[in-house]
């Protein structure tokens, strides 16, 4: 197998010797959870990508302080490459602000959240390939969060993978092609408690103590990460 990061941010300085690089975290999570073979990482903001991707297996999308929908450059020129990629049916995995850009390439709409930052440990109900998103008694996932943008529509052709009363799309299939989810997987409570601290006061005292209590409870990336790899290597998310 070979796995194409596409790396869009860079880690504070004060973070990086510790996690090295969101390209990093995402390799240590998905050989952890099985993936083996190759893995390379493209700094997107710096302009940086293969020069084919026709070699590649999978195509991952990290998180971002930045916009989807945001002008800059940068992400414009991620947005050209992401509607290649999809049109030449190349497996995808969208984190985050990937999730958010994938979508918007599929014709969601994608812009702030109304109810504000979704940060800290939040429940998702996850949906298998046949289950309406109405159904109560869905298997509940704990992942952490940080994001002030949401994706608000499904898809067309997509299935709802995970939802939330707060983030109603915050995962999505399309075929065996795509794989996205809003919250991140790769995060450690730790890394979401520097994040937290460094918002404190954008978030406001309320909001931070409660993300930074939740930490406590643990989460599920890890087994999440193991349906990424399941998904890429079989295409099925469960």
């Amino acid at each position: 197998m070979k796995w194409c990061i596409l790396e869009n941010d860079s880690l504070d300085p004060a973070a990086e010797p510790l996690y090295q690089g969101y390209g990093a975290m995402f390799e240590r999570l998905l050989r952890n959870a099985g993936a083996s073979g190759q893995f390379d990482v493209f700094n997107t903001v710096r302009g940086e990508y293969p020069a084919s991707f026709d070699d590649y297996d999978a195509v991952l999308l990290t998180g971002s302080r930045a916009d989807a929908f945001s002008q800059e450059p940068w992400v414009l020129t991620l947005r050209q490459k992401v509607d290649q990629l999809l049109q030449q049916g190349k497996k995808l995995v969208g984190i985050c602000f990937g999730h958010q850009l994938i979508a918007l390439c599929l014709g969601a709409r994608v812009g702030r959240a109304p109810q504000g930052w979704g940060v800290g440990r939040k429940q998702y109900r996850w949906l298998d390939q046949t289950v309406s998103p109405a159904k109560d008694d869905a298997p509940e996932v704990a992942l952490l969060a940080s994001h002030q943008d949401q994706v608000f529509d499904l898809p067309h052709g997509a299935k709802l993978l995970a939802t939330s009363d707060y983030c109603p799309v915050a995962g999505f299939t399309v075929e065996s092609q795509v794989f996205c989810v809003q919250p991140h997987p790769e995060f450690v409570p730790d890394y979401s408690a520097f994040l937290l601290d460094k918002r404190r006061a954008l978030l406001g005292e309320e909001t931070y103590r409660t993300a930074t209590q939740s930490l406590v409870h643990g989460h599920d990336g890890p087994d999440v990460a193991r349906r990424i790899v399941a998904f890429i290597e079989g295409g099925s998310a469960d």
